[in-house]
């Protein structure tokens, strides 16, 4: 059973032959009544500020709620993103390397055919020399033999006709 202050304040005794002084215990009632008063508004205050802090700490838990929950989507963000950049790291490695290596294989057709080309190159060379060898030495033979029959023309007016000379002249203005 709940008593108020104002119970107390108006709750009043019988009178008998011998008791209480009446002065002093509504003095006393007074005073108990102003203290319960007291102590009821000091228990409403507090119950206020209990439901102020409970609300606070709810809104508190919410905000650790939400600070875990952004903590949580960083490092997932994180994680993806370096797996992300490694990926693209792996995939750039792989197309150098492709690239690399079609260098070297375009590199190593290309010394083919530079070779083939100077091999080629090289049997002309040959081909040109041997032939030039062959009409020089010809050539040579023919002058020598020129030479012979001028001297003997020389000697016999009447074997010439002029003609050789101008033979000559046209195979030494070919070479």
């Amino acid at each position: 059973m709940k008593i108020t202050p104002l119970e107390i304040k108006h709750q009043r005794f019988k009178k008998g032959m011998r008791g209480y002084d009446i002065v002093e215990v509504e003095t006393f009632l007074e005073m108990v009544a102003n203290e319960l008063e007291e102590l009821i508004k000091e228990n409403r205050d507090l119950k206020d500020k209990i439901i102020e802090q409970e609300t606070q700490l709810a809104d508190y838990k919410n905000m650790e709620k939400t600070l875990q929950q952004t903590l949580i989507q960083a490092q997932e963000a994180s994680g993806k993103s370096i797996e992300n950049s490694r990926k693209e790291a792996e995939l750039i490695i792989k197309e150098a390397e492709v690239k690399a290596s079609q260098i070297v294989e375009k590199a190593r057709l290309d010394f083919a055919r530079v070779k083939e080309e100077i091999t080629q190159l090289k049997a002309r060379k040959e081909s040109i020399i041997s032939k030039l060898k062959v009409l020089l030495s010809s050539e040579l033979n023919l002058l020598k033999a020129l030479e012979v029959e001028e001297e003997s023309e020389k000697t016999d007016p009447s074997k010439g006709t002029g003609k050789e000379f101008l033979e000559i002249e046209e195979i030494l203005k070919k070479l």
